[in-house]
């Protein structure tokens, strides 16, 4: 069953990890596809050098459309989602079987970092709720870590050790069936140029009454942050906060929406005046002012979905990519 499995890697500046990230699929018999977001410091030349087959993009394209190409490229039924800083090291067999199963659409298993601790918060999460991201936005989540809202959106109730039904695990470890995958139409490209696309992928396939599971047999070593860390700090936050108003507009209902958006504004505030000490006062203005707008235009035009994707998108383009 591993040689009918592809391994969808995206990469950005991602040249001093791709070498362990491929090594660990093709030891698995895995099929492998790098493509990379035209990175500058020989990431193509790295994958290639370890073995994967390497699509390189001559701009960045965004994560989402870059894994639509990259599973485009093969028609093996099943999908592995990795991202270059993570290392498969056990149960992509356990994974698949779980995806063989008609009514799951996508598996996945435990992220562990590189002292084998489970990365619990972000391996897996609840599908967010409204209060989930108003709470996130606000900085309640990072001040009161344990209340409920946080609890549940990070799935801090549930065992590491216990296979169960997930709503959202991460993407950076993730199977999928490509028949689930094209039944939804794959990532909406429209989450650029990262950030709740895979958010947005597991909740259309529960949408569809698919399953997605949870299989702790399955272990990736994963360093976390790799790629995003590559981006320039206002542009980062930006894109984060964009591509959160993005799903909120597609998911909620429009008074749910209005929160969101209001909650965006008013917690863009304080961390305007934290980030001026850090990172100057012009930065700081220049980058949560961007933010504000973008949460006040998704909100002037009634939490609408298109209206809040054409003005993000329209606010981002004045945004540099790296």
């Amino acid at each position: 069953m591993k040689n009918q499995t592809t391994a969808v890697i995206v990469t950005y500046e991602s040249a001093e990890v791709i070498g362990p990230c491929v090594e660990s699929c093709l030891s698995l018999g895995l099929d492998v596809i790098v493509v990379d977001n035209a990175s500058r410091d020989g990431t193509a030349e790295a994958a290639a050098r370890a073995g994967a087959r390497v699509i390189a993009n001559p701009e960045n394209r965004g994560f989402g459309a870059a894994v639509n190409q990259g599973i485009a490229a093969s028609r093996r039924p099943f999908v592995l989602l990795l991202n270059p800083d993570a290392a498969v090291a056990a149960g992509i067999g356990v994974l698949i079987e779980a995806c063989a199963r008609p009514d799951v659409a996508a598996a996945a298993g435990r992220l562990l970092d590189e002292n084998g601790r489970f990365q619990r918060g972000f391996s897996l999460r609840r599908l967010p709720t409204p209060a989930a991201l108003i709470c996130e936005v606000l900085g309640i989540n990072r001040l009161w870590r344990g209340n409920p809202v946080n609890r549940r959106y990070r799935c801090l109730d549930l065992s590491e050790d216990e296979a169960c039904d997930v709503e959202q695990p991460a993407g950076a470890f993730l199977l999928t069936r490509r028949d689930a995958w094209e039944a939804v139409g794959g990532f909406d490209e429209r989450f650029f140029p990262i950030w709740f696309e895979d958010v947005d992928y597991c909740r259309r396939l529960r949408d569809k009454g698919l399953r997605i599971r949870f299989e702790p047999a399955a272990t990736a070593r994963h360093l976390g942050g790799h790629s995003a860390g590559k981006l320039e700090w206002g542009s980062r936050e930006v894109y984060w906060y964009a591509s959160l108003l993005k799903y909120a507009c597609k998911h909620f209902p429009r008074n749910r929406t209005a929160l969101v958006c209001l909650a965006v504004a008013g917690g863009s505030l304080p961390r305007l005046l934290a980030g001026i000490p850090h990172r100057g006062a012009l930065r700081s203005i220049r980058t949560y002012g961007k933010v504000i707008r973008l949460a006040c235009r998704c909100l002037c035009s009634g939490g609408g979905l298109s209206g809040c994707f054409d003005r993000t998108i329209k606010d981002q383009a004045h945004i540099h990519v790296l």
